[in-house]
């Protein structure tokens, strides 16, 4: 669930949940304030000058992340990146041409993203001849271009769909898979209806040079873009005869832009997104490892304390918040809490979206798996306006932001740092096990 917001500008990734991401010389103007690194507070106190204003956050957790230095795992880094966003974790990626070990090129500053199924790249971010040597998927409509539009809140992407070669770390795919180029137009313009807003087609707009979905989906849209009696209506694919003319079009399975770490020859069954703890108040950057596989080699066992079955998207969908049901999700890719709570203070139009409690707050959501296993989860709160003031931080644990409506729970990059997050992909096709999330 990919998600981005700059002062009012809000968009999806895919689903209904929001998060917010607020770039660095937005938050440049919050006001004074000593640095997150002075400001580091205990999990309770009343001193105001740590943000908690007479409040009290939980105890934040305290996991290390392994060293990135096993063939499975690959460094994960917080920071600046491309255009000065928050929260957003990244990893480097190298693509190939097909067939080739010498046409490749490595792009950092792809986001990894728990929440969604494929990667995706901004086609400027390829050099030319290995954008030219990747071939661009054709559709069983006369053999015309296949392009897709990924569709958000108030925007989306569009671009081809292409495949290449694709390694992380030491884990290469034992043949080239469908990925999304975007920005990279097959024609002028997708048919209107793709999306609504303004197109998200540059690194600066996304805040990464590409987003690598590796949750528990195998790929990014499945048997409703399989299906040609609901293609037609619901598919984000799209078949553009002659680049001229697009319309929406039945995909198969293996035809969709999928998640790379099914197609690794080992390592396969899911991914461990580990984050190193950060201050209260925040930190310049942060790291982390993404280790593949779980229970395949002696450095991913399963060694989570609760382990929940879901959907085949990764949702709890029978939890509950403040008494009522909502969908939760454990979302790397959204760069702070979000759920729906009327007792908590908003910011000002200067953060809009944000929570700016007057003193620190903490809210417990209960997880609910498919295999009945529940258990809670507190999560901290401190006043994005309190967070945001050295406008020199990139990384922050605390905070939070409104999602429209009551109905989801959405434990973004905050609820990682400090802890392993399991995510075991969708095996039930082949009789193999349901997929599933732990911490």
């Amino acid at each position: 669930m990919r998600t981005m917001l700059t002062t009012a500008n809000i968009k999806g990734w895919m689903q209904a949940a929001l998060a917010v991401l607020l770039t660095a010389t937005l938050v440049a103007c919050g006001g004074g304030g000593d640095s997150g690194d002075s400001n580091a507070s205990s999990s309770s106190g009343s001193n105001s000058s740590n943000g908690l204003n007479g409040g009290s956050l939980p105890a934040s957790p305290t996991q290390q992340p392994i060293s990135a230095n096993a063939s499975n795992t690959v460094p994960i880094t917080v920071g600046r990146g491309v255009s000065g966003v928050i929260n957003i974790p990244t990893v480097s990626v190298t693509i190939c041409a097909p067939g080739s070990t010498t046409n490749c090129q490595t792009i950092g500053n792809i986001q990894v993203d728990t929440g969604s199924f494929g990667l995706r790249v901004v086609s400027s971010a390829l050099n030319s001849t290995l954008l030219g040597a990747l071939p661009v998927s054709t559709s069983g409509n006369g053999g015309a271009k296949l392009a897709e539009c990924a569709t958000f809140a108030d925007g989306f992407t569009w671009g081809s769909v292409r495949t290449a070669t694709v390694t992380i770390g030491s884990e290469t795919t034992t043949t080239a898979i469908p990925i999304q180029t975007i920005g990279d137009n097959v024609s002028t313009a997708p048919t209107p209806g793709c999306g609504n807003g303004a197109a998200q087609n540059t690194a600066s707009d996304l805040g990464a040079n590409g987003i690598l979905g590796i949750g528990t989906a195998l790929n990014d849209c499945g048997a409703t873009c399989a299906d040609p009696t609901k293609a037609g209506t619901y598919s984000n694919y799209f078949a553009c005869p002659g680049g001229t003319s697009c319309a929406r079009t039945q995909v198969t399975t293996d035809q969709q832009v999928t998640n790379p770490v099914a197609k690794f020859p080992l390592d396969n069954n899911g991914v461990i997104v580990q984050m190193a703890p950060v201050s209260n108040t925040g930190q310049a950057s942060a790291t982390g490892t993404l280790v593949f596989g779980i229970g395949t080699q002696g450095n991913n066992a399963l060694a989570a304390s609760q382990v929940f079955t879901t959907d085949p998207f990764g949702d709890l969908n029978n939890s509950t918040f403040n008494g009522t049901t909502v969908q939760a999700f454990l979302d790397s890719g959204s760069n702070a809490y979000f759920f729906g709570d009327s007792t908590l203070a908003l910011c000002g139009s200067q953060f809009a979206g944000f929570y700016c409690p007057s003193s620190a707050q903490t809210r417990t959501v209960t997880l609910v798996g498919l295999n009945k296993v529940s258990a809670d989860a507190s999560i901290g709160i401190l006043s994005a306006q309190t967070l945001f003031a050295t406008g020199s931080n990139f990384a922050f644990n605390n905070l939070a932001g409104q999602i429209g409506g009551s109905a989801s729970f959405d434990l973004g990059l905050p609820f990682f740092y400090g802890r392993h997050v399991y995510y075991h992909l969708d095996q039930t096709a082949s009789g193999g096990p349901a997929p599933y999330v732990g911490f």
